[in-house]
Order: structure tokens, then sequence, then C-alpha cells
């Protein structure tokens, strides 16, 4: 139901409560009625429970209070402008069924605000997202795939709600796993191989490794992570210029499959500027002068059990290091020192662990600051890992990348790229491609397991969904074409003969998306808009099948086609807050 109609129906409700209260001699704040969508639509277009809410505290039978409910109601002015029935069925619940004037605004609001359609005013609200913020010492692989899809669609839907967004990744750019990249390089680039006895124990293993190594001895230039060229040594026993070479390089491939992927970022961060500009080492001062850390076995531990967790955890080894929370700690400061009061993180579940150690490190050193961080600051989205299906079999590794699928080969494979493919064909086949892979991984809740079956993905038939609701939007396109008149004169178009069953289905799903956009953004399920994707695609598609719209009847050709243009702009709504394409022709 449309936000606007749905508070005019509220205010009806309120002036007929107060009214039923005032003559009962009933003084207590009345509540605001709860409106639902019954489960069976033959129940009516509204449903509220308000009179089995009252009844005790009214001392009336639930049913008996809903009978005068309904009856008031209908007394209330502009009454017969939204509803055309109000019934009460079992117990005491209410059915309300809505005027045709009523249920067709949504198409009007619809062409007065096309692609704002749904969407709020811009508010002075921040938040920053942070998603994707991998390691960079090997290509994205399928899980960074789902947490990039997460992350974005998430930014669009609060964006939707005229939050201010801020995407950012947070680039691991230090630490074990970083020295473990340019040892692996080094190797490769002394002529070594996966397998050789000289052979690193903990070296990465792919392809990429090797052509980092040739690079880097042909003297190759890259962007560095802040945008300016890191110019390879050539020196293969210099490890530091190798590291810093080796990081650059990867960065930039990582950015080349974001860019493919669609995803952009308003700002990179730096873990190694945590150290640089002495932010980790101010944390760690400010946790041990309120006593939130203590020394035991020559390390450093932070109390986390103050905080719920099951045992305090170590901060600084013995050798030295800082264990991997505590730059995280430092760059959350940064965050809220930044303004950012909201914020959310993608990740996979097994960082579940760290999410007690990084709240209670970040609340001692909003205790030392004087800073009023909320206790589940930061917010966190947790994923579930991805398997890949083709050809009926699981893929577990790339070839480049050694030990599993990266982006790039899940969003080729999807779009049918081949060694064959002809270049004039690459672009559509990454486009088809990348809008296979996003809807896919956006398609089930962060916290289920997901299988990513190729085979699907290239189907062009109903069973793919990203196909069917693409080819929704692609018919409806058709339609237009054939009846070759000017769409914008559908705006004017006489509604009132829009009475089928199949039209009366497809005006309420429209009506429901801006509740949709609302509530997906409020439980932060980007999930909620591909099932609503698929649900309106099918309701086009049963009221395509079952009311002819070309037809001898003017009145009704273009009260059908307005239907179907209003149809059209919302399908091609949600599909760009998913960042997936709205073709004109399949």
């Amino acid at each position: 139901m449309l936000p606007l109609i749905k508070k005019q129906i509220i205010n009806l409700m309120q002036a007929a409560l107060s009214e039923l209260a005032k003559e009962r001699g009933i003084s207590d704040a009345l509540p605001v009625p709860h409106l639902e969508r019954p489960k069976v639509a033959e129940h009516g277009d509204i449903a509220t429970n308000i009179a089995m809410q009252l009844a005790k505290a009214w001392k009336l039978n639930p049913r008996e209070l809903a009978q005068a409910f309904v009856a008031k109601l209908a007394t209330q002015q502009n009454y017969s402008d939204l509803l055309a029935t109000s019934e009460v069925a079992g117990p005491g619940f209410i059915n309300l069924r809505l005027t045709q004037s009523a249920k067709t605004k949504v198409i009007g609001s619809i062409f007065s605000e096309m692609d704002g359609f749904g969407k709020q005013s811009a508010n002075d609200k921040k938040v920053l997202v942070e998603f994707v913020s991998a390691n960079p010492t090997g290509p994205l692989h399928v899980g960074h795939g789902r947490q990039a899809a997460l992350g974005d669609v998430l930014s669009s839907l609060l964006q939707t709600q005229g939050l201010q967004v801020h995407r950012e990744f947070y680039y691991n750019d230090a630490g074990v796993q970083i020295q473990n990249l340019a040892i692996s390089v080094q190797a490769r680039a002394k002529g070594f191989k996966p397998g050789d006895a000289e052979w690193p124990e903990l070296a990465y293993n792919g392809e990429y490794i090797a052509e980092i190594a040739r690079d880097y001895k042909a003297k190759a230039t890259v962007s560095a992570a802040d945008g300016g060229p890191v110019v390879a040594d050539g020196d293969i026993e210099n490890v530091e210029a190798i590291r810093r070479f080796a990081v650059a390089y990867l960065r930039r491939e990582q950015d080349i499959d974001l860019q493919s992927f669609g995803i952009k970022f308003d700002c990179y961060y730096l873990e190694s500027s945590l150290y640089s500009d002495g932010s980790v080492e101010s944390v760690v001062s400010d946790l041990k002068e309120i006593g939130k850390s203590y020394d035991s076995e020559g390390a450093l531990w932070l109390r986390t059990t103050d905080d719920g967790d099951d045992k305090d955890r170590v901060m600084r080894k013995s050798d030295g290091s800082y264990t991997y929370f505590v730059p995280d700690v430092a760059y959350h400061a940064s965050k809220w020192s930044r303004g950012f009061t909201h914020v959310i993180n993608i990740q996979g579940s097994d960082h579940h662990g760290t999410i007690a150690r990084v709240r209670s490190g970040i609340q001692g050193v909003a205790q030392k600051r004087r800073w009023d961080i909320p206790k589940d600051y930061p917010q966190y989205v947790l994923h579930k890992m991805v398997t890949v299906m083709k050809g009926g079999e699981e893929v577990k590794i790339s070839k480049r990348a050694g030990s599993y699928v990266t982006v790039r080969d899940l969003i080729e494979w999807s779009g049918g790229v081949s060694e064959s493919t002809p270049e004039n064909e690459l672009p559509d086949a990454i486009r088809r491609g990348r809008d296979a892979v996003r809807f896919f991984l956006i398609s089930r809740k962060a916290d289920t397991e997901f299988v990513f079956d190729v085979d699907l993905a290239l189907k062009q038939n109903d069973e793919n969904p990203v196909f069917y609701v693409q080819y929704a939007h692609a018919r409806i396109c058709s339609i237009l074409r054939q009846w070759a008149g000017d769409e914008s004169l559908l705006a004017n178009a006489s509604l009132t003969c829009l009475t089928s069953a199949a039209s009366d289905s497809l005006l309420r799903r429209l009506a429901e998306y801006p509740d949709l956009l609302t509530d997906a953004a409020r439980d932060m399920a980007p999930h909620a808009v591909a099932f609503y994707l698929r649900d309106l695609a099918s309701e086009f598609h049963s009221f395509y099948n079952a009311d002819r719209v070309l037809v001898d009847d003017e009145e009704i050709r273009l009260a059908r086609l307005a239907l179907l243009s209003a149809t059209k702009q919302v399908i091609a709504n949600g599909l760009g807050i998913l960042g997936v394409s709205a073709p004109n022709k399949m």
C-alpha cells in the first residue's frame, strides 16, 4: 500500500477510535493501528487487529468492539474516498477493501516520481558501509563477490531512505600475510615454483604470483593504493621493494575485478596508515590508561570478558607484534572520529569471533576519550560462503588463483565467455555475466549457504531468476513498441476499468514497493529486493496471460498500457538498486 494512502487510513482509524473512546469515557492513550496485508487476497486489501488489541483494556468482547469500530469508521469524512468496505471477521479481525481510485493512485505516483518512486527525501544522517576489504594477497574470490553484492546493494537501499552513505574498502596491507606475499613473489622471481624443495611452506601458489614476479623483474609500473605509481625495483633480494610492488599490483587487479562487477568505493583505507600515523599505539595507550588491558605471560591482554566475551584476548604478542583485531579497533575509532556514528560491516561468518573483541576495544577507547558510542557499534552483516557448481560438479579451484574460484571467473562463466568469444561480443557477455552474478549472490539471506549454479545462470528461460525478471521488463518494452504511441500520454489514462483480479494483484504488488524498500533497509536485508522483483515479474506475467493489452477499446487499452508502463518503471528501479541492467530487448 502506498505510504500516503496508509497514512490517510490510519488517520481515519485513529479518529474513529478517539470518538469511540470518548463515548465510553476512556481516557487512556490510544495505540496507532497496525495495518497488514491479509494472507488470503479474498479477505481484502488491508487487515488490522486493533479491536483484539484493545478489547481487554476496554472490557469488551473483541468482536463487539470490532463491530462498533467498523460502524464508527464508516462515518468518518473521506471514508468513501479510500475504503470500499470494512468488515469484521472471526473473533475480531477487521478486513478493509480499498476503493478503485485508491488502488490505482500508485500508477500516478510512479509516473510523477519515476526513478524516485519509493525513495525518501535526503536527510543529514550518515552511515559508513565497509565491505569486501580483501587482503591484497590475491584475486577476489566468490566470497568477496557475495560480500561486494551485499554491501553495494545494502548501500543503495540505505540511500533510498535518504541516508548519506559512504562506501569504504579497508585494505589489510600490513601483517604476516603481506610478508608471505612478498616471500612468495621473491621465490618465483628466483625461479622456484610450488613443489620445489626451496618453495616456502606458507607461500601463495597461484599463477598470479608468477605474473607479479615476471613484471617485478621487468621493472614494470603499477598504480599504488594512493593513486601514485609504483615502479618495480627489479632487485630480487629487496623484499621490501617486492612487497610494495606486489601490494600495488594486486590492488590494481582487485580494482579491475570490482569495476567489472560494477562496484565503486568512496574511500580505500589502508591498515598500514594506522601504524604510520600512530593510531594503533594511541589506542593501545588509551586501553592501558583506563585499566582495560594487562600484562601476562609476556603478552598484553584486553579485558574482553568485561564485555561478555568468553575469555580475554591477546592484544600484543610476546614478540611485540599486534594481533589482527588491534588495528581493527583503531580503524573503528577512526570511523567514529570522522563522524560516522552509524557503521555497518559486511564480513564473512568466519569473522564472528572478532565482533566481541572489536566492540570491547572500541568501548574502552570511548571511555578514555569520552565518546558516547553505542554498545552495538559497529553493526555487522555476516555472510556464509558460496559453493560454485558448473557442469553438475563443484568447482573448487581456479588455475590463476591456485585454490579458489575468482569473481572474474564467475562473471565470465555466467556470461558464456570463452576463448572463442569474438571481441565485439565480449561487452554484452560480460554484462550478462555481471547481471547474473550480482542477482544470484543477492538472492539469498546473507547468513544462509548459497550454491551458485553456473549452468542455471546461462539458461535463457524462466528457471533463471534474473532472466525471468529482465524478460518481464523487455516484454513490456516490446508491447509499448508494438503500440507505438506516446508513453507520456498514459499518465492521463482513465484507470476505472482496471477491475480484473490480475490487474488488482499487480496494482497491489506495485503499491508494496515503497514499504519494501523501507523494511529491507531497516532489516539490512537486500535479498528482499530480489524476492520482490521475482514476485512482481510473476504478477506481470500472470496479468499479461489473463488480460489482453492491445485491445480495440481505447480506454481499456490505455489503462492496461499505463499499468504496464508503471510496472516497467518499478522493475527498472528495483534492478537499479541491485546494480543489474534492465534491457529493452532480449
